[in-house]
């Protein structure tokens, strides 16, 4: 609960400071006024909530695998998520890949002593909220903003009751717990920034293709410094992700060559 609240609440002075160096808080006040988009971001807002704390609890259980397996699910729930709401068409081979993405979770799970739920809350928490910011009407940075400002009140909350409870580890001792708990919200502020950004100006299926550095970088930790156990259900069920995301990158950049152009756009203004 504590490295949840202080993502938000050390985040806020950051997107913040950020809209303040570019000149963008007229934007930030607009969106607050906007009760459409306040809703909307509400919604988001729940949603990415929803996708840290899930993933903070699975690394603090030793289950940063199944973290990895999510977010390896995550670019094929967009496609999907694109086909089923925003009506963007998919070819045979890429509903192949979403079928074979499936089998694997269903081989995950069937081979454990527990459904995968980790991983399949990472991937529709984040693929819905993908979906939720590409449709909301609001720039990308003031959006963010408006998310951390509305998480905000009940992120403090969380820290005076961890303070009440067991006492914050950030006001401890240990300086270096402290600074990486503040600095967390900066880490954390920057690649949302940025995602916002490309969320609302690639497909969602483009989107996908991009998100898969990320979970195998989760897999080498969980496996090679955490000592995770990886047997031969997990191997299957990534063998299986690994194949659809390799057949869907290489028939979506056949596709492209095909076209003579590449199905991404260069981000403007954040």
């Amino acid at each position: 609960m504590e490295q949840l609240a202080w993502r938000v609440v050390a985040g806020v002075p950051t997107i913040l400071f950020f809209l303040w160096l570019c000149r963008r808080h007229k934007e930030l006040r607009a969106a607050l006024l906007d009760r459409r988009v306040l809703c909307t971001l509400a919604i988001s807002a729940v949603l990415i909530a929803i996708n840290w704390f899930v993933f903070l609890y699975a690394v603090m259980t030793d289950r940063l695998s199944h973290a990895s397996l999510g977010y390896y699910i995550c670019p094929l729930v967009s496609v999907l998520l694109g086909r089923l709401v925003l009506s963007e068409r998919l070819r045979p081979i890429q509903w192949a890949s979403i079928a074979l993405a499936a089998i694997g979770v269903m081989s995950m799970a069937w081979t454990m002593d527990s459904f995968p739920w980790i991983a399949i809350a990472l991937s529709l928490s984040f693929g819905l909220y993908a979906l939720v910011r590409k449709r909301v009407d609001a720039a990308p940075a003031p959006g963010l903003a408006v998310e951390m400002l509305l998480l905000f009140p009940i992120m403090l909350g969380f820290l005076i009751f961890v303070q009440i409870d067991v006492g914050m580890a950030a006001l401890g001792d240990d300086a270096l717990i402290t600074t990486l708990l503040i600095l967390g919200g900066v880490q954390t502020m920057v690649p949302l920034i940025f995602f916002a950004a490309g969320a609302r100006r690639l497909r969602l299926s483009t989107l996908g293709l991009l998100q898969y550095v990320s979970p195998t970088g989760q897999l080498l930790l969980a496996v090679l410094l955490f000592n995770e156990p990886f047997g031969t259900g997990r191997f299957i069920a990534f063998i299986c992700i690994w194949v659809a995301v390799l057949v869907y990158s290489i028939d979506t950049l056949r596709h492209a060559r095909g076209n003579g152009t590449f199905d991404v756009s260069i981000p403007g203004e954040v």
